[in-house]
């Protein structure tokens, strides 16, 4: 009997226990989300004053005749589909997006291919000063896109670069990549060379991240260095590849600072470099256009958002994790 109460009690005195223990542990972290949410509100408050609250006036301003600076003292009215129906009737915004894709086409696989090769011949073990290569390679990735643009001006120019001296010391007569409409998309093809650093470094840890058995076992099995790559590194970095793929077209999307600055501002030579996001840049702030404006940054969005979707879509048939279970 006497032993039966003490089991009773030490129970009693345990659920006691585990009751005053839940009671904190239920404090600690009431305690802890009002911290969070204290923390996070900051970020909250600013997130819709200058991201939110823009997007949505911006939607709204798409239907309307809003004009950053009145010119012609006219009323600020809804105008309907007016701005849609002559983005789609405009021969400029035609113009823009064939420069985009045009450059596009080249762009995108280009971006991707070179820096995993760069990547790929800066992980050789038999490579010697690995390191000061890469660091080489990243170093133009940290210069202003605008002190770039400024360079590359000089450096393509066909009358007085030093391209163009540079072969003419050997007797090649190089083009006028900066003036001439037939090689600017070419010009913009060499700067996008030059940043591609970040991307070589993102593929370089993704090559070390593959693991070594997988390799040794595809050896044993007679693959070559082909079927190594293509079998065994393409599949194990694929969500790398994804990853840049989605930064490279929403990059695309938002591609305006290069064009601008090598151009000033014009789209010249003859429109051959009036990007979509360039004619969408004058009728906004130097013709004061906002609701046009906004419809056409809006269109953008629509596309590359959905071409985004696409691309998630996809990945289901070529992205593999390496814990997934299909």
């Amino acid at each position: 009997m006497t032993a039966s109460v003490q089991i009773f009690a030490g129970r009693e005195d345990s659920s006691s226990e585990s009751s005053l223990a839940g009671r904190e542990t239920g404090r600690l972290a009431r305690r802890e989300r009002r911290w969070g949410f204290a923390f996070v509100t900051p970020w909250v408050i600013g997130l819709t004053l200058f991201f939110a609250l823009p997007i949505i006036a911006s939607l709204v301003m798409s239907f309307t005749n809003y004009e950053l600076v009145d010119q012609d003292n006219v009323p600020t009215r809804f105008v309907g589909l007016t701005n849609w129906r002559r983005l789609f009737s405009d021969p400029e915004v035609r113009t823009g997006v064939w420069v985009t894709f045009r450059f596009a086409v080249v762009f995108v696989p280009l971006v991707l291919a070179a820096p995993l090769g760069l990547a790929y011949l800066l992980s050789l073990k038999s490579l010697r000063m690995r390191g000061f290569f890469r660091a080489m390679f990243y170093m133009p990735t940290m210069v202003p896109f605008i002190a770039t643009v400024i360079v590359w001006r000089f450096y393509l120019n066909g009358k007085s670069g030093w391209f163009s001296k540079l072969f003419g010391t050997i007797g090649i007569t190089t083009p006028d990549f900066v003036n001439d409409k037939k090689y600017v998309v070419a010009a913009l093809w060499m700067i996008a060379l030059w940043g591609i650093g970040n991307a070589m470094i993102i593929n370089i840890a993704a090559l070390q991240g593959v693991p070594k058995d997988l390799y040794e076992a595809a050896t044993l099995e007679g693959a070559g260095r082909w079927r190594l790559f293509r079998d065994v590194t393409m599949p194990m970095i694929s969500p790398i590849l994804f990853y840049n793929l989605v930064l490279t077209l929403v990059g695309l999307g938002q591609y305006f600072v290069i064009p601008f600055a090598l151009s000033e501002g014009t789209g010249d030579p003859e429109d051959a470099n009036k990007f979509y996001t360039l004619y969408f840049y004058r009728q906004t702030f130097t013709f004061f256009q906002a609701g046009y404006g906004s419809a056409l940054a809006w269109m953008m969005f629509i596309v590359i958002f959905a071409l985004t979707g696409l691309l998630f879509w996809s990945a289901k048939y070529w992205v593999h994790y390496e814990f997934e279970q299909r």
